[in-house]
C-alpha cells in the first residue's frame, strides 16, 4: 500500500511517501480501507516527537481516518498512528459508524475537533447560559466548531480571535459576536474591551505563550481557561496557585485520549450529539483544504504556518 512514513524526527520535511506492506488487524481491531485522513496539529508534534505520547521510529503518522470496513462506512481513532496510508488498523472500541448524510469532511471534523470542542465546553468550562466565551484560533478546526457550539448552547457573548480579516469574517459568519486580531499587543485589554468592558468567563486556548498569559489575566471571578494545545510552540508563563485567588479563576488542561477513561460513553455521546447537529444543519464543518497523500508535507507546512482554516484532509486515492 502507499503510505507516508517518518524515519527521523523533524518538521514537515521528514514526511516521506513510501510503499509498505498492508497492515493486519489483530484481536479487537478492524482493517479500514481509507477514503480520507484527518490532518491535525497532533500529527506535527508526532513527527517531531514533541507530542504528549512519545513517538517511536519508524512511524506512519495520522490518528484518524474515515473509510469502509466490512461493508460499513466508519470513522476511527487509531492507536499510535498509521493513518497516512491507503489502509489502516483501528481498535473496534474507537471505530464508529458514520450516519447517512454525513460526508467525509463532516465525519472527520466531528471525530477529533468536534469532540474536543464539546468536551472543552461541557467538561472543562462547564459553560452556563449567558456566559462569555473566548475562542482562540477561531477559524481553525476546533475553533470553528467551538464557536458554533458555544452559540448554540446559550453563550451570552462569543469572542473569536484570529490572525486575518478573512479568518475573523469566517468566525463572525459562524456565529461569533465579535472577532478580534489574535496578534493584539495587549490581549488582556483586547478581550475585556471585546466583552463590553467586562472580564470574560470562559477561554478556550490552544495557542500558548503571551496569548495564554493575557487570557488568564482577563478572566472574571470564577472564570475558566481550558488549555488544549500549544500551536504557537511557546510555553506560557508558569502560574502560581496563589495568583488564582485574585479572581477565583480555574485553569484546566484537556487531552482527548483521557476522555475514554471517564465513566460512561462520553466520547460516543459527544460524537452522536455532533452528528445529530450536523444532520440537522445546525453545525457546519469547514473545509481547510484537501491534499494528495504524497503531499502530506505540504499539508503540514500549511497547518504549521497557521494560515489555514477548518479541517485539512489527505486523500489516499490521489
Amino acid at each position: 500500500m502507499r503510505a507516508v512514513q517518518v524515519t527521523e524526527f523533524g518538521g514537515p520535511e521528514v514526511l516521506t511517501p513510501v510503499e509498505l506492506p498492508d497492515p493486519v488487524a489483530g484481536p479487537g481491531e478492524v482493517l479500514i480501507d481509507v477514503e480520507r485522513v484527518g490532518v491535525n496539529y497532533a500529527d506535527t508534534h508526532q513527527a517531531e516527537n514533541s507530542y504528549l505520547a512519545p513517538s517511536k521510529l519508524p512511524l506512519v503518522p495520522g490518528g484518524e481516518v474515515v473509510g469502509t470496513s466490512g461493508g460499513r462506512r466508519v470513522v476511527a481513532l487509531l492507536n499510535g498512528g498509521g493513518g497516512y496510508a491507503e489502509k489502516a488498523v483501528a481498535p473496534e472500541a474507537t471505530t464508529f459508524p458514520v450516519p447517512d448524510g454525513v460526508d467525509d469532511l463532516a465525519a472527520l471534523s466531528m471525530l477529533v475537533q468536534g469532540t474536543t470542542a464539546w468536551v472543552l465546553l461541557k467538561k472543562n468550562a462547564h459553560l452556563e447560559p449567558g456566559e462569555s466565551v473566548v475562542v482562540h484560533a477561531a477559524a481553525g478546526g476546533v475553533g470553528t466548531i467551538a464557536v458554533q457550539l458555544a452559540k448554540a448552547w446559550g453563550a451570552g457573548r462569543v469572542i473569536a480571535t484570529a490572525s486575518s480579516d478573512e479568518k475573523r469574517a469566517l468566525a463572525l459568519e459562524l456565529g461569533a459576536d465579535v472577532a478580534i486580531d489574535s496578534r493584539a499587543e495587549d490581549m488582556t485589554a483586547a478581550l475585556i474591551e471585546a466583552n463590553g468592558g467586562r472580564r470574560v468567563d470562559v477561554v478556550l486556548d490552544m495557542v500558548g505563550g503571551t496569548t495564554t498569559d493575557g487570557s488568564i489575566a482577563a478572566l472574571a471571578p470564577f472564570g475558566r481557561l481550558a488549555f488544549y494545545g500549544m500551536a504557537g510552540r511557546e510555553s506560557p508563563k508558569p502560574v502560581e496557585l496563589r495568583s488564582l485567588l485574585g479572581h477565583s479563576t480555574t485553569i484546566s488542561g484537556m487531552w482527548l485520549p483521557h476522555v475514554f477513561r471517564l465513566p460512561g460513553n462520553v466520547f460516543g455521546t459527544a460524537l452522536t450529539d455532533l452528528f445529530d447537529l450536523a444532520l440537522a444543519g445546525k453545525l457546519k464543518a469547514i473545509a481547510g483544504g484537501e491534499y494528495a497523500l504524497a503531499d502530506a508535507r505540504a499539508a503540514h507546512e500549511a497547518l504549521r504556518s497557521r494560515k489555514t482554516v477548518g479541517k485539512l484532509l489527505l486523500d489516499p486515492g490521489k
